[in-house]
């Protein structure tokens, strides 16, 4: 979860009251779920996990798609900082997770898409229980990848790598044992 203080606002004007304004700061709690990339994605009916770059109003959606806070004014937002825009983009990339993979592939053998849909189709298919989808996205994509990899059948070796294999632990029990076969 990530704490985010948005300050108030300087000395604005208002030209449709035709007076000085100002906005009042919060401090807003936000998590990166599968939930917010859901609410955001049936709002813009595009994939979120894409590489093309958001729109200034798309990533303040996003923002406003990972707020948990409770009765939040809406123009809090409007005082947003570079430095919380960071803050939040570092929070949406950490991996979250002391797991990683030795040989990182695509995201499956044809590079699909992947939307909230699919994300929960693979929790469904893996057996995931739904109050994962609450988690860190990259914690639950990693869990994910877990699950998938503990789930292939065992790697089956050729005949070459067998022997191979045999070769080379026959040769360290003789030396072990000091004995010629």
């Amino acid at each position: 979860m990530l704490q985010l203080i948005i300050p108030d606002s300087d000395e604005l004007w208002d030209e449709k009251k035709e007076e000085f304004v100002y906005r009042k700061g919060q401090t807003l709690q936000l998590e990166h779920s599968l939930v917010s990339l859901a609410k955001w994605e049936s709002k813009w009916c595009v994939p979120f996990l894409s590489k093309k770059d958001k729109t200034l109003e798309e990533t303040l959606d996003y923002i406003k798609c990972m707020t948990i806070t409770q009765n939040v004014n809406p123009e809090v937002y409007l005082n947003l900082t570079q430095e919380n825009v960071d803050a939040v983009n570092a929070y949406i990339n950490a991996p979250m997770t002391a797991t990683y993979f030795s040989n990182e592939k695509a995201t499956g053998p044809n590079n699909e898409q992947v939307t909230s849909e699919i994300i929960y189709y693979w929790m469904i298919a893996l057996n995931i229980p739904p109050e994962y989808q609450k988690w860190h996205l990259n914690r639950l994509l990693t869990l994910i990848k877990v699950c998938d990899i503990k789930n292939q059948p065992p790697k089956k070796h050729s005949r070459r790598e067998i022997m191979r294999r045999n070769t080379a632990l026959n040769a360290e029990r003789r030396k072990r044992l000091g004995t010629k076969g």
